[in-house]
């Protein structure tokens, strides 16, 4: 369990001023304006349950408290309507009556950069909209399809592939936005310098990598590429392929000579050529693929039911109204732009066939 790159056990030992700074502006305002006696005594009750001196479920009619870290682990009977619901208090900073939008994204980089990324996101997604925003790391890109699958997401970040296996898995779900170069995307084949390599048809005999195996430019297009040059990619290589996992995972192996060739997004590649964290002394490209429609935000279709009538149409305007400089950077973007499901009916069709 962690909150803002801290743990549990961090959290609870942290002065009230160094966890309000963790806060956003809302939260904060909530808790300085100060207790009534009615939540005084739903935090009495909250922490006698803690120490084990209350063993009776806890009743209240208080739905806009702001849980804590001390707080989590309970579960609360909270008032709503007709009837008491149980709420367990695991989401630090929510109220126990306020709505989560969660969110996640295909990790098609590293951890330390997604956490980067998503960070900015999300603060400023909560101010655009006004709702509690979480971001939800997963390992891998079935693992971020099978949690909007199951709602544990309401919005994600997908490759073109993983967004249409996500919106199958969901009908009525849609993507609403995607960057301006998503319309123009491209992969890119490298190769180590010790092997000499000017086409694809070079490869035979190598050892070489796609990404993961639900990534659209790491693995669905260079393989269809591949296949409609007559390759085999079973057959072709110095053994089956092998599947990195990631975009830096594969030029790493690709520059290592773990493989001798592989296949990439364009911006993995060339944001980590103009970065210098990869050796270009060591790994060059070779070969760059015709363009296709690839990342975009894909939204549940239930999110007005959630978060009200319009709730929908206000998350894809915030999204594209990003002005943001560090948000867009962090997401290789110049702007986002709209999109739609028909965009990726080519990336359906090559993943069916």
């Amino acid at each position: 369990f962690d909150y803002k790159g801290m743990l549990l056990e961090e959290l609870q030992k942290i002065p009230n001023e160094k966890l309000f700074e963790l806060l956003n502006s809302r939260q904060r305002r909530s808790l300085k304006r100060g207790l009534s006696d009615n939540k005084k005594k739903l935090i009495a009750e909250i922490k006698a349950t803690k120490e084990g001196t209350l063993k009776n479920p806890i009743k209240t009619h208080q739905r806009d408290i702001i849980i804590l870290p001390y707080m989590v682990g309970v579960t609360l009977n909270v008032f709503k309507s007709i009837i008491f619901a149980i709420i367990s208090l695991n989401l630090i900073g929510c109220s126990t009556d306020q709505q989560v939008l969660t969110i996640a994204g295909i990790p098609d980089q590293n951890a330390s950069q997604l956490a980067r990324r998503y960070l900015v996101l999300t603060d400023y997604l909560e101010e655009q909209l006004s709702v509690e925003v979480r971001y939800l790391p997963t390992i891998d890109y079935a693992a971020t399809v099978l949690a909007f699958t199951q709602g544990d997401v309401q919005l994600a970040w997908f490759g073109g592939l993983s967004g249409v296996q996500a919106r199958l898995a969901v009908p009525g779900s849609e993507a609403i936005a995607q960057r301006e170069r998503d319309r123009h995307f491209h992969t890119k084949f490298i190769a180590n310098r010790k092997v000499d390599v000017r086409s694809i048809e070079d490869l035979k005999g190598l050892k070489f990598a796609f990404g993961s195996e639900s990534s659209t430019s790491g693995h669905l297009m260079p393989r269809h590429v591949l296949l409609r040059a007559g390759i085999n990619p079973e057959t072709y290589f110095d053994g089956p392929p092998v599947f990195s996992g990631s975009h830096d995972k594969t030029y790493i192996m690709v520059e290592s000579g773990t493989v001798h060739a592989g296949a990439l997004s364009e911006i993995v590649w060339q944001e980590a050529v103009g970065s210098g964290r990869v050796d270009t002394a060591r790994v060059y490209e070779f070969y760059t693929t015709e363009e296709y429609f690839d990342y975009n935000w894909t939204v549940r279709y239930d999110v007005d039911d959630v978060f009200g009538e319009g709730f929908k149409t206000k998350l894809t305007d915030a999204i594209i109204n990003i002005k943001e400089r560090d948000i867009l950077d962090l997401f290789v973007a110049e702007r986002f732009t709209d999109s739609n499901n028909s965009n990726y009916s080519d990336i359906k069709a090559i993943a069916e066939s």
